[in-house]
């Protein structure tokens, strides 16, 4: 099972076992990660799931494609970068064993 780090704004890391066909979002949810709030439930529809895919794993996480649901729901995510993507819209796969997000300061 993969195993993906979650880090708080504040440093604060927790790493999980993540079933492959969760989303990183289900699996900070289902393991109590704070900071992500997750209000639509993984639908794609309020962008409190926000995360900022380390750089090292950017290639095989890739961003959202410009135009998609997901790049237009950042849109309204409180602060965006380069590497920000909605955790509900990355699927876990067994080659993202080690996966690093981390989390903004605040989700609203």
């Amino acid at each position: 099972m993969p195993r993906i780090t979650y880090i708080e704004y504040n440093g604060t890391e927790h790493t999980v076992d993540v079933p492959v066909g969760k989303s990183v979002m289900q699996g900070a949810i289902e393991n109590n990660i704070p900071g992500i709030d997750a209000d639509c439930g993984g639908e794609c529809a309020c962008a409190t799931c926000h995360v900022y895919v380390d750089e090292a794993w950017l290639g095989l996480v890739g961003l959202p494609t410009p135009g998609s649901q997901e790049a237009s729901m950042l849109s309204f995510a409180a602060v965006t970068q380069p590497d920000s993507r909605l955790s509900c819209q990355i699927n876990v796969t067994q080659a993202m064993d080690g996966l690093i997000v981390r989390m903004p300061e605040g989700q609203h």
